[in-house]
């Protein structure tokens, strides 16, 4: 049977030089699980792989979409799966390689669509745009503390879709996504990357930092005309427009994308920790 290694773990944890020396070793490729990395525009506010890294290996599913596409966890799952039985022709082992948790979730267990009520979506958009984010998220620990814990919860979009689900289908949106795993036709390994937390918060601070010197506050601003789509609401570009729109100083903005990297890495292993097949390696 061919095999698919994951290798995932918390946001800066270094994924990306695991899975290329990973992918060396056994002469294989990279699927990339990662739902920001997978748009063309957006470049170093998604942490994408350097052109020297991509050199070293074939990388699948990098700037390979547009922030104008409606791609989806779902779209990724049925892309991916076509790719890697593309791959499997070539290679016995394959490795994955990402941070965004539908994704993974998606190619390893499915991701059916979900019920759905435009009347619904539209009401609670209302009530975030009036009342502010606190509301959906007060609602949201109401019907779903499970993915409550898991979801972004600065990510409106995610939030308001997870309570329509919740209130179409009468039943946590969590359970509606744990209910429908499908058997794969090839061996799943997770490899778990982990670190003491506090050097862990460190390089997330430092590494946004980085991405300030290597131009991110431009690029953003080169994203202005787009900050309305999905894709754009997402940490490191969405503090920069409140920036941008004097909501607060460039300083209050860079520390604001470090604790919100950091509560995103919380939330990435506490999603993970509940797989009790994910073999972790401390970096």
């Amino acid at each position: 049977m061919k095999k698919l290694i994951v290798v995932l773990g918390p946001t800066a944890v270094g994924k990306t030089a695991y899975a290329i020396e990973l992918a060396r070793s056994l002469d294989s490729e990279i699927i990339s699980a990662d739902s920001r990395q997978i748009f063309k525009e957006l470049n170093i506010g998604a942490a994408r792989p350097t052109e020297d890294e991509l050199a070293l290996i074939p990388h699948h599913f990098i700037a390979s979409a547009t922030i104008h596409e409606d791609y989806s966890a779902g779209r990724f799952e049925r892309d991916a799966l076509a790719r890697l039985e593309e791959l499997f022709t070539k290679h016995d082992t394959v490795i994955c390689c990402g941070g965004s948790m539908l994704y993974v979730d998606a190619l390893l267990n499915g991701f059916d669509e979900l019920p759905s009520d435009k009347s619904i979506r539209h009401e609670w958009t209302a009530k975030f745009e009036s009342e502010g984010i606190e509301l959906l998220q007060q609602e949201l620990q109401r019907l779903d503390p499970d993915y409550y814990t898991q979801v972004d919860l600065h990510n409106p979009h995610r939030l308001i879709r997870a309570i329509e689900v919740c209130i179409v289908s009468g039943v946590p949106y969590s359970a509606l996504r744990k209910a429908h795993a499908r058997v794969r036709d090839f061996e799943v390994e997770k490899i778990g990357l982990d670190m003491p937390r506090e050097k862990l918060y460190a390089r997330i601070n430092n590494r946004v930092l980085h991405m300030m010197d290597a131009g991110l506050e431009e690029e953003a601003r080169s994203l202005i005309p787009f900050k309305h789509l999905q894709a754009l609401n997402t940490v490191g570009y969405k503090e920069l427009f409140d920036f941008f729109e004097g909501k607060c100083s460039k300083e209050e903005a860079i520390e604001k994308i470090q604790q919100h990297t950091r509560n995103f890495a919380k939330r990435q292993l506490t999603w993970w920790r509940r797989d009790k097949d994910i073999r972790w390696v401390e970096v």
